[in-house]
């Protein structure tokens, strides 16, 4: 789907938010009526998959190797398969993780339970998905026809995806959240921007001159009428925004530059590859913006209960949440070249680590500088006296009715001969959870 939070990427693809959102958009330009294609098969919705396919594999100059399958499901039985991925072992634990993660960085409130939230979110938002484990597309019942025209064009991109990309291979990395979602921008990108050109009312309306940024506003602005999406924190939201809208705009770019068949083989591996044009678009691939690798060492006491990578993008989520000035995030995020962070527990004690690496000194002091802010306001710390040029950061957090006394440190240290920005978040009174000095910065395998 998701483009929920790290928790389920790897889980499911239903139709989300932003798509419905798309199909909103779509009305309100005008859809184009159903022409007299013949059928294509004896499945439900053959018409649609006969008027759409030919569109799909021309836009995209790929032919379906195979035809696509289409199934009709009822939302008593969507909603039995989003609570399975939920309560699965695996959703289970990385559900948990990233709730730990938002807690401590205030991206949602102290008492707040994630799993709830996101059952919520999917049974309001999914009218279809494509599955890559059964390589079938299942269209949810009793759809309003306008919305099933965009969900069965935007689930046939994916199931053409899933025949030239391993989709499921790209939602099992749990490891890198970063370039997980980097390469789930492409694909939901891709099926989003799709859904507009191949309906002849708003392909022209993206052909006029700022066309895109006001579709764009549009489904952002449709988006927020769900009752449920419209009510969640804004990381989760933003969460499952991006993928659709900074996907569909980094295929719009894309297209403008290459053929768009060449996308599927050349996905992008970070969301600041997805952000900015010089960190993808170069001369060549080798040349092309890589993150660091960033290895955390053994905690000292306790054990690693969740780890994953933010990137660029939730970098930015994390700061805007605070600071309350999307200028700002987006400023302290630039320069950002990989980072990793920790869940550490240790009994019923839990502490956060998160390193970050910077393109340059001044970029990683920017980032000490606003994060440091954004902690003291997540804490609601009054404001200190820093000195100029000061390299360390310590917030001593007295205890709330939602959680106990806690200590924040942050250092820009150099590493490798970079500049690294070092997160803690810990219980007040005990030992910093690992030692700094155990910290390594190295290029990723097969670049320089």
């Amino acid at each position: 789907m998701k483009s929920l939070p790290h928790a389920l990427r790897p889980l499911m693809r239903p139709m989300s938010a932003v798509a419905s959102a798309v199909a909103v958009v779509a009305v309100s330009i005008g859809v184009a009526a159903c022409g007299e294609k013949p059928a294509v098969g004896d499945g439900p919705y053959a018409e649609l998959v006969a008027e759409f396919v030919p569109r799909i594999e021309k836009e995209l100059g790929l032919p379906f190797k195979t035809p696509p399958k289409v199934e009709r499901r009822s939302r008593e039985e969507v909603g039995k398969f989003v609570r399975h991925q939920l309560e699965s072992e695996r959703g289970k634990a990385q559900v948990i993780g990233q709730e730990i993660v938002y807690r401590m960085l205030g991206q949602i409130p102290d008492t707040m339970q994630l799993a709830p939230l996101l059952q919520k979110l999917l049974e309001e938002q999914i009218v279809g998905y494509y599955d890559p484990a059964t390589d079938v597309l299942y269209v949810v019942d009793g759809a309003p026809e306008a919305l099933l025209r965009q969900t069965v064009a935007h689930e046939l991109v994916h199931a053409l995806q899933d025949q030239y990309v391993a989709i499921d291979s790209i939602q099992a990395r749990v490891d890198d959240a970063d370039r997980q979602v980097a390469a789930q921008a492409v694909l939901e990108g891709q099926a989003v921007y799709m859904q507009l050109r191949i309906d002849p009312n708003s392909a022209s309306a993206l052909r006029m001159p700022g066309g895109w940024d006001r579709i764009r506003d549009m489904i952002r602005d449709g988006s927020v009428g769900m009752p449920v999406f419209g009510s969640a924190p804004r990381t989760i939201r933003e969460g499952l925004l991006f993928p659709y809208l900074g996907g569909a705009d980094f295929v719009r770019r894309f297209i403008e530059r290459r053929p768009e068949k060449e996308l599927l083989t050349d996905l992008p591996t970070s969301t600041r590859q997805i952000l900015s044009n010089e960190a993808y678009f170069t001369d060549s691939a080798g040349s092309r913006f890589t993150p660091k690798v960033v290895t955390l060492p053994a905690p000292r006491a306790g054990s690693v209960f969740f780890t994953n990578t933010f990137g660029e993008f939730e970098t930015r989520l994390t700061l805007v949440q605070h600071l309350k000035n999307d200028g700002l995030a987006v400023r302290a995020a630039t320069g950002w070249a990989g980072d990793h962070f920790a869940v550490i527990r240790n009994g019923n004690a839990e502490s956060l680590v998160w390193a970050t690496v910077w393109d340059s000194p001044i970029e990683a002091a920017d980032f000490l500088d606003l994060m440091g802010d954004a902690a003291r306001r997540r804490y609601i710390i009054g404001k200190q006296n820093i000195p100029a040029g000061a390299t360390t950061r310590r917030y001593d957090v007295s205890a709330s009715k939602t959680y106990g006394a806690r200590t924040v440190t942050l250092a820009l240290e150099q590493i490798s001969g970079k500049p690294v920005v070092i997160y803690m978040d810990y219980p007040a009174g005990s030992t910093p959870p690992i030692d700094t000095r155990g910290i390594t910065v190295s290029d990723a395998a097969g670049t320089r």
